[in-house]
């Protein structure tokens, strides 16, 4: 059996998330795919996947060669293009990786406007609330909410985003006023991992050079953003999320920003990508489609939740693709 192939077979199950769906994808049976895992597994000599009768799970082997499997499929394909003098045309299968939120509400229409346009690229979304590594889990574009340090990766600046503290007008009208952020400790309060959840950090007070933090016990704790908000929207707390998280409560009323004047700064929004891939035509092809749509869809939603003092940052004219700062994702 050929080993690519069977590269390609492993790397299929983990991204469908089965064998059954990397057969369904390849157009394999169930027992071809197995077989090429069965062969993996004794080139390598140790098991690279466990399974059971609803998933599969990488081995701790198996997540080593899984890193080391995508990259080589990466380097394939790229020098397939160019040995075929195809370097000018969009085409296969494009990997990205955004928060979910994010990916939700903002990326994914701008993937099928870009799939509508571009027929012959295929693409893969993963929303993860967590860092990734693009070279080694094979990420073509990631959206990052957060300073990149320096590194060899590129970063394309889309915007940026608040930390902002909110609740609903009928939670403000039925509780005692917030105007400072010792006042949260005295309310009802909608926690989540991402964000606190049982202290929040604000900025020094004038004249002071140390954060002030805000300790309380959490009403309510969630681990989906949706819920949050929902929760919040209902009346039954204070919450702190993104700005683009609140923008839809906040431009129909039902949720209002509050304690904007003690905000920490805002966090820059870019578009990242590992050094040279960029040549690849269906990245660069993505992201000058994605770009400007990208930061209209930020600017838009931080107009929403802007206040007095808060005016967004503009990024520039939306444009092709021009060279940025080297920039790391966050470790």
């Amino acid at each position: 059996m050929d080993r690519i192939d069977a590269m390609k077979v492993f790397v299929a199950a983990l991204n469908e998330g089965s064998l059954a769906g990397a057969g369904r994808k390849l157009g394999k049976s169930p027992a071809a795919v197995s077989r090429a895992i069965a062969f993996l597994e004794a080139h390598v000599g140790a098991e690279l996947l466990h399974r059971t009768t609803r998933a599969i799970k990488l081995s701790e082997a198996g997540e080593r060669y899984a890193l080391a499997c995508r990259r080589i499929l990466t380097d394939l394909e790229e020098a397939d293009m160019a040995a075929a003098g195809e370097r000018s045309a969009a085409r296969g299968m494009l990997a990205v990786t955004a928060p979910v939120a994010a990916g939700e509400t903002l990326l994914r229409p701008v993937l099928d406007a870009f799939m509508d346009k571009f027929p012959e690229v295929s693409v893969r979304l993963d929303m993860l609330d967590r860092p990734t590594h693009l070279v080694e889990e094979g990420i073509d574009v990631a959206l990052r909410i957060a300073h990149l340090p320096d590194s060899t990766l590129v970063a394309l600046r889309v915007g940026e985003v608040r930390r902002v503290v909110a609740a609903s007008p009928r939670y403000l009208a039925r509780h005692e006023p917030i105007t400072q952020p010792s006042d949260l400790a005295g309310h009802q309060m909608i926690a989540m991992t991402h964000f606190g959840i049982d202290s929040w950090s604000f900025p020094p007070a004038d004249g002071s050079a140390v954060a002030r933090t805000v300790q309380f016990n959490p009403r309510f704790t969630v681990n989906s953003i949706r819920a949050a908000v929902a929760s919040a929207v209902q009346g039954r707390g204070v919450l702190r999320m993104f700005s683009y998280h609140l923008a839809d409560a906040v431009a129909d009323g039902t949720l209002k920003i509050i304690l904007a004047e003690h905000e920490h700064a805002p966090l820059p929004v870019h578009l990242v990508s590992p050094q040279g891939r960029l040549s690849v035509p269906k990245v660069r092809a993505f992201v000058d489609f994605a770009l400007p749509r990208l930061r209209e869809a930020f600017e838009e939603r931080a107009l929403v939740c802007s206040s007095p003092g808060k005016a967004p940052v503009s990024v520039g004219t939306p444009g092709a693709l021009t060279p940025a700062l080297s920039q790391r994702e966050r470790e």
